[in-house]
């Protein structure tokens, strides 16, 4: 494929991706986020352990996998943005009305997940100049930077990454990108874990993470487990649609959908092999909240023989984790523009990045230097609500509604046997959306276990 032209108009998705790996890549990229190392461990931690994995597992096969590869068809089918694919694969003008909403949602979600990305940026800074590691109150330490100005300068800094990376275009900027940093990702996973796992008393940890004790499992440790399948999977939010535009023909969508859900559960897996044998081995609680990642591990790091060094290298982990997620987000609504109103990609990336940016100043803020709430939660707190409990739902279930009923093409887009299909087709229809609508429910606190 020639050089990009990042100044041509009306081309959203006239580019592909240039080899069926680089494409693989990237959406593993996507779905590798900061969530299976963040939320993951600390949810399982909650659920007692390797019983709430296999449940996981399950969770991701059964529901994440089918709708992965309803979204990537639907994309390849439509070649459009988000929105405008439902109605070019042969759904009504209402489609795309209602896939507007998966456009809507990554803009949301990169508003507070570049001030995450940005906390990963700073925390890789600290640690590998020793700074991280010099002071006893890491509670203190992480309250004193996100109520400062700090935390806008590294979104900035993480925003600015991302944008340049999208401007180059599908092969020249986001396959490249995913190209260098998933393998680099993949090797400083398989440091950390061995780091972990050789530390005193972490075979407790792999204990834990390892032998399941389904006592602990629960119906809501099962919606749980059925919303982060679907979540970490990047459904709900565009990014398969939008990536799936630019896929070429000849390329399985079934083996690509397989892949990535390998790809997931291997980056969990091993998060977890990071996360657990750490936690016990300094005796710190496993289901300790998102402040696990950046009070309690700090901590531990702070603890062990070269602490920098491993501190450092798991934050650029997560950085690497959240800027390549990132990318793909941020390609939705930059698609969406060069579609819908025909701008330049020059001119939809670093608008809507500029966008995004002034987005983020409220929820940034909301941490400590102006208490911005929205009844019980600051406005970082309620973003991230309204976007993952809402949003990503109710675009989950449009898109298996439309594939399971409305789609008259999907068994030639999907590429599947006819054995598969009538599966395929089975799970969109009677299994997925009941499942996503007890998640939604759940979610939003409207069904509750005493």
């Amino acid at each position: 494929m020639g050089p990009i032209n990042t100044n041509e108009k009306g081309t959203g998705t006239s580019e592909r991706f240039s080899s069926s790996k680089g494409f693989i890549l990237a959406a593993i990229g996507s779905a590798v986020g900061l969530g299976n190392m963040w939320k993951f461990p600390y949810i399982t931690g909650e659920n007692g352990g390797a019983a709430f994995f296999l449940l996981f597992i399950a969770c991701l096969v059964a529901v994440g996998l089918p709708v992965l590869l309803a979204e990537l068809s639907i994309g390849r089918a439509g070649r459009g943005s988000a929105a405008s694919s439902f109605v070019k694969a042969g759904g009504g003008r209402i489609w795309g009305k209602l896939g507007f909403i998966s456009v809507i949602a990554p803009f949301l979600i990169m508003t507070f997940y570049i001030l995450v990305a940005g906390w990963t940026l700073h925390y890789a800074v600290l640690s590998f100049s020793g700074q991280m590691t010099a002071g006893v109150d890491f509670d203190a330490q992480f309250v004193k930077f996100t109520g400062s100005y700090l935390p806008l300068v590294w979104a900035f800094v993480a925003m600015a990454i991302v944008a340049l990376v999208v401007i180059k275009g599908i092969s020249g900027g986001i396959e490249k990108f995913n190209k260098i940093l998933i393998p680099g990702m993949l090797v400083l996973l398989v440091i950390l874990m061995i780091r972990s796992i050789t530390l005193p008393g972490a075979m407790e940890g792999v204990n834990f993470f390892l032998a399941p004790d389904f006592s602990k499992l629960t119906p809501e440790a099962g919606l749980v487990a059925l919303g982060h399948a679907f979540f970490s999977l990047s459904l709900g939010m565009g990014t398969m649609i939008t990536y799936g535009a630019f896929v070429d023909r000849n390329q399985s969508l079934g083996s690509a959908t397989l892949a990535v859900g390998v790809g997931d559960l291997i980056y969990a897996f091993i998060a977890g092999l990071i996360i657990f044998p750490t936690t016990f081995a300094f005796g710190i609680d496993p289901s300790s909240g998102p402040g696990l990642v950046f009070v309690a591990l700090p901590a531990a790091f702070s603890a062990m023989p070269l602490g920098w060094l491993f501190g450092g290298l798991f934050f650029v982990l997560l950085a690497i984790a959240a800027l390549t997620s990132l990318v793909s987000l941020l390609q939705v609504p930059v698609t969406h523009a060069m579609e819908k109103w025909n701008w330049s990609r020059n001119n939809a990336v670093w608008i809507i990045s500029l966008l995004i940016f002034l987005v983020s100043i409220p929820s940034a803020l909301s941490m400590g230097l102006m208490k911005i709430n929205i009844g019980e939660r600051n406005f970082f707190d309620y973003v991230d609500f309204f976007a993952s409990n809402w949003l990503l739902p109710i675009g989950g279930l449009i898109v298996t509604l439309f594939a399971g009923y409305f789609w008259k093409t999907a068994a030639k887009e999907a590429g599947l046997t006819t054995k598969w299909f009538r599966i395929w087709l089975f799970m969109l229809r009677y299994v997925a959306p009941i499942l996503m609508i007890f998640v939604f429910l759940h979610s939003t606190g409207i069904l509750k276990f005493e």
